[in-house]
């Protein structure tokens, strides 16, 4: 059971590292991307190249 003094805030700063994390992607636009699957959809794919 002394082990659990010693994980439980390893545990919660970790948590809070990774939200910092998220916060921080958020904040900096990785998130963002309004139009690109919206448009992906509609493009055809290129068609496949004959090879002679």
């Amino acid at each position: 059971m002394n082990v659990l003094i010693y994980l439980i805030p390893v545990a919660l700063f970790m948590g809070f590292l990774g939200l910092l994390g998220f916060l921080w992607a958020l904040k900096s636009g990785q998130y963002d991307d309004p139009d690109g699957a919206a448009e992906r959809i509609l493009h055809d794919d290129e068609p496949p190249r004959r090879r002679d």
